[in-house]
């Protein structure tokens, strides 16, 4: 059955942190998880839909950015220490976000 609504922050957080695992640096640019966590998560008909705010850009993007944008806020993965955001468009994984499941 196809997946319906809208991924959330925490789980495209989840896809990132999935990736980093995998990756020999543990940090990735932006552009990069675009491309990554389609192949990691399944994405629904309405994360695919194009964003009213940014033409040509899928809505689940926004969510993708919001990891960073989002850093103080309780229960984002930057705020959490599971993540870093070295540079401006990096993401980077903690010894913490390696530890998780």
């Amino acid at each position: 059955m196809a997946k319906t609504g809208l991924t959330t922050e925490a789980e495209i957080s989840e896809a990132v942190v999935k990736i980093l695992k995998a990756s020999k640096s543990g940090e990735a640019k932006l552009s990069a998880l675009k491309k990554l966590i389609p192949t990691v998560i399944p994405l629904s008909n309405d994360d695919l839909a194009q964003s009213d705010t940014r033409p040509n850009e899928p809505v689940w993007e926004q969510r993708l950015r919001n990891i960073k944008s989002h850093s103080q806020n309780e229960g984002n993965f930057i705020a959490e220490g599971y993540l870093t955001a070295p540079s401006r468009g990096v993401l980077r994984i903690t010894p913490a976000g390696l530890k998780r499941p």
